[in-house]
């Protein structure tokens, strides 16, 4: 798949409602292929400045060539919780106008069988967004534990039958390493005793792997408040999620920002009043696509667009 055939989902929605001056810092959390970079680039004149990061290397060539045709591109790979570093480095903490986050895996990645993200067409059980680091989706099969397995595939696919997934997992690299998507999708297919068939029934238990592999949770819960923290007053964070347990995380860290919950590391001991001030004006409480994009773009139909706005 080409950048021209990638399709950035709710684009326009999401960069008209981050912007905030033409001369901003902005950073593009998850480049992925551009797409919500080049639009704020055509919105920001020639003062403006753009930090872009991706831990995919497909994704860092594409936006290490826009730097070569656009000054005003800034470029590091790398997983974004390392953002307040990075704004650190640039000088840009508290200054930042606008932060994007989309999250998720892109289309490229799910279409490069080489990858591992699809249970539609076979390749290397893989998974990683950078595949020079961590454990592969292979590695992490060939070596849990069924009761590990089973927590992986509840926690974070909301998979109701992942005991006798996991049983199934196990037994089946007794007998073969498994190492390729369509054998544990076969795999997983032939343990689950019920579906909607109108899914696949690989579908959470391949979130899930995938999830835990790049440990997308627990990152996200990171590079939340360092965004919030990089933003100047009236700076906006846009995050676009696609499934619930994301979802559910933006909606509540925007939530408690809002009112100025105190973080819970700190409930019960003494907070200065200040500590739990609001930081954040809710913007979009909640923004799906429309019917004629998802039309257009049937994977953009889980999309959910949050956006805040900094304080003070």
């Amino acid at each position: 798949m080409n950048i021209a055939e990638h399709k950035t989902v709710l684009a326009e929605e999401t960069v008209n409602s981050v912007l905030f001056r033409s001369d901003g810092y902005y950073i593009d959390a998850t480049f992925g292929r551009g797409g919500h970079s080049r639009r704020l680039l055509d919105k920001l004149n020639q003062e403006a400045r753009l930090l872009v990061m991706d831990k995919d290397h497909a994704a860092i060539a594409v936006a290490e060539s826009l730097a070569q045709v656009d000054q005003r591109v800034v470029v590091r790979q790398g997983s974004y919780t390392q953002l307040s570093r990075w704004a650190t480095e640039l000088g840009w903490i508290g200054k930042v106008s606008g932060v994007v986050l989309d999250l998720g895996v892109s289309s490229p990645q799910i279409d490069d069988a080489g990858r591992g993200f699809s249970f539609q067409v076979d390749g290397p059980l893989d998974m990683r967004m950078d595949q020079e680091q961590g454990l592969s989706a292979a590695e992490l099969l060939a070596t849990v534990s069924e009761s590990d397995l089973a927590d992986i595939l509840f926690n974070y696919g909301e998979e109701r039958y992942a005991r006798r997934i996991a049983r199934a997992l196990v037994a089946a690299r007794l007998q073969a390493p498994l190492t390729s998507t369509l054998q544990v999708a076969a795999i997983i297919r032939a343990a689950h005793p019920a579906w909607d068939h109108h899914k696949h029934p690989a579908t959470k238990s391949f979130q899930a792997l995938r999830l835990y592999v790049n440990q997308e949770l627990e990152e996200l819960d990171q590079v939340l408040p360092m965004a919030v923290e990089a933003l100047e007053p009236g700076g906006r964070l846009a995050v676009i999620s696609f499934h619930s347990l994301e979802d559910r995380r933006v909606k509540q860290f925007m939530r408690d920002e809002v009112r100025g919950v105190e973080p819970p590391s700190l409930r019960g001991l003494p907070i200065a009043p200040a500590m739990t001030q609001p930081r954040l004006r809710q913007v979009i409480r909640r923004q799906d696509p429309s019917e004629q994009e998802i039309a257009e773009n049937p994977r953009s139909r889980s999309a959910h667009l949050r956006v805040a706005e900094r304080l003070s």
